[in-house]
C-alpha cells in the first residue's frame, strides 16, 4: 500500500470500527462503492493497520464457553480455568463467584428466584455483591436439618443483597418414606414456601454424580437403595431427580420421599442455571443437559473438554423456552 492508500485506509477503519459507521455512509464520504470500502477494510486487517483483541478475565475460556454453548444448545456457558490444585475435585471454588456475577446479569426486577441446595450455590450465595430486587425461595430442603443450615443461609443472603422476601424450607431434602414427606409438605410453613415453586423466574441448580461424597442424596439413602438406583443406570443428581446416561430420569419413586421442586415445574422455569464442575462430575452434567431441564451452566475446563468429546443428540433448552421477559429464545 502506497501512502495514499493507506492514510485512507487507516481513515475508513477510524470510520468503521470506532465511530461506528456503516460501510454505506463511509462509500458515500469518500465517494467509492461500499464494495471497496469492505476490501479496503479487509486489506487494512490483512496488512496490520488494524488489530482486533477480544478480552476476557484470565480465569475465563471464551472459546470453550462459546463451543459449549452451541454444542448443547444453551443460553449462556461459562467455562472458568480449572485451578491446578483442585483438577480432580469436584466443583473447583472459583465457580460460585463466577455463578455469582453471571446472577446478578439473569436476574431481573421482579423475579422469582430459586435455589436450590448444593456447596456451590452457597459458594455463589456468599459471593453474590449485586442482585435485582427479587423473591427468594428455596427448591429443596436441606441435607441435614440438625447440622445443615447453608441452603436457608444462601436463600436469606440472596435476598439480604437484593433487598427482597427469603422463603426458606426448614426441612431435610431426603425422608425415610413418603408419607412423612407428604406430611411435611403439608405443613404450613413448608408449603407456603413451596407455593413459590410456581413464580418462580430464574433458578440455579447443582448437579451430582452417583458415587459418596459427590451427591448429597447418595449419601442420604441406604446401601440397598444405591445399588438399587444404580441398577437403574443412574449417572446423575440434581435436586433429588435422577437421570441415566441419557438424560432420562430414573427411580422416579424417590422423589416421593424428598422435599423439592418437581421436574416438570423446574422445565417451565425460563432461566435454569446450573454449577457443576470436575473431571469426576463430567458424566453426570453431560446427562443432566440431556435431561434439557438446564438452560445455562458455569463449569470449569477440566469438565468441558469432557463434555465437548461427547456425542449424540442433544435438546436444545434455550430455543425452546421463554426468556424472562417472556418471549421465546432465538425468535
Amino acid at each position: 500500500m502506497g501512502p495514499g492508500e493507506m492514510v485512507q485506509a487507516a481513515a475508513m477503519a477510524r470510520r468503521f470500527y470506532l465511530e461506528g459507521k456503516s460501510k454505506i455512509q463511509i462509500a458515500e464520504e469518500f465517494g467509492v462503492s461500499r464494495f471497496k470500502v469492505a476490501r479496503v477494510l479487509e486489506t487494512a486487517l490483512e496488512r496490520d493497520l488494524v488489530r482486533i483483541e477480544i478480552r476476557v478475565p484470565a480465569e475465563l475460556d471464551a472459546e470453550r464457553s462459546d463451543a459449549l454453548r452451541a454444542h448443547y444448545g444453551l443460553r449462556h456457558a461459562v467455562v472458568v480455568e480449572t485451578p491446578a490444585d483442585q483438577a480432580d475435585a469436584p466443583d473447583p471454588e472459583n465457580l460460585g463467584a463466577v455463578a455469582a456475577d453471571l446472577l446478578g446479569e439473569l436476574v431481573s426486577d421482579g423475579d422469582v428466584l430459586g435455589l436450590a441446595w448444593g456447596r456451590s450455590i452457597i459458594t455463589m450465595a456468599n459471593a453474590l455483591d449485586r442482585l435485582a430486587p427479587c423473591t427468594v425461595v428455596q427448591l429443596t430442603g436441606v441435607y441435614d436439618v440438625g447440622t445443615d443450615r447453608g441452603s436457608v443461609e444462601a436463600v436469606r443472603t440472596a435476598a439480604a443483597v437484593s433487598g427482597g422476601e427469603a422463603h426458606p424450607l426448614y426441612a431435610p431434602m431426603v425422608l425415610g418414606d413418603s408419607a412423612t414427606a407428604s406430611a411435611l409438605r403439608a405443613q404450613s410453613q413448608i408449603a407456603a414456601a413451596m407455593s413459590y415453586f410456581e413464580k418462580v423466574t430464574v433458578a440455579v441448580v447443582s448437579i451430582g454424580s452417583w458415587e459418596a461424597g459427590i451427591s448429597t442424596v447418595y449419601d442420604a439413602v441406604s446401601d440397598a437403595e444405591r445399588a438399587h438406583y444404580a441398577s437403574l443406570g443412574v449417572a446423575a443428581e440434581m435436586s433429588s431427580h435422577l437421570f441415566d446416561a441419557g438424560g432420562r430420569r430414573v427411580g422416579r419413586d424417590l422423589r416421593e420421599r424428598c422435599i423439592t421442586i418437581d421436574a416438570d415445574r423446574l422445565r417451565r422455569i425460563p432461566e435454569v442455571l446450573a454449577i457443576a464442575g470436575g473431571k469426576r462430575k463430567a458424566e453426570a452434567i453431560n446427562a443432566v443437559l440431556r435431561s434439557g431441564l438446564v438452560t445455562s451452566l458455569v463449569t470449569d475446563t477440566a469438565a468441558a473438554d469432557h463434555l465437548l468429546n461427547s456425542t449424540g443428540p442433544a435438546p436444545r433448552p434455550a430455543l425452546d423456552r421463554a426468556d424472562p421477559d417472556g418471549s421465546l429464545a432465538g425468535g
